[in-house]
């Protein structure tokens, strides 16, 4: 998360919406997010919802849930995913950036 944070600016600059999902349960969840003053918007999903709904990975030799990023276009269509092997299996914010400049063209909202 702290990828997300450090460069959230980028994210806002390309019209995005950053989203964390989280096993954690509401109280466990707000409690971190008001510790680390995180600037986008977090959500507990103790029940792993949003999980079975995206297809993440869980791997209980690996302590639970494997990393997935998911960009979601404004018609709600999928258009990236990436899952996890590990926890340090995350693209680089600038893997990101890169597909979210060619979706902002496509969609005609150049920055």
């Amino acid at each position: 998360m702290a990828q997300l944070r450090q460069d959230f600016a980028e994210f806002e600059k390309r019209h995005t919406q950053v989203l964390v999902v989280g096993p954690e349960n509401a109280q466990a969840f707000q409690a971190y997010w008001n510790q680390h003053n995180l600037p986008f918007t977090g959500l507990p999903d103790p029940q792993a919802s949003v999980l079975k709904l995206y297809g993440q990975e869980v791997n209980l030799f690996k302590l639970g849930r494997m990393p997935a990023q998911v960009i979601i276009d404004r018609q709600g269509q999928v258009r990236y995913v990436h899952y996890g092997h590990s926890m340090s299996d995350i693209p680089e914010n600038s893997e990101l950036f890169e597909l979210l400049d060619e979706l902002n063209v496509t969609e005609g909202n150049a920055t």
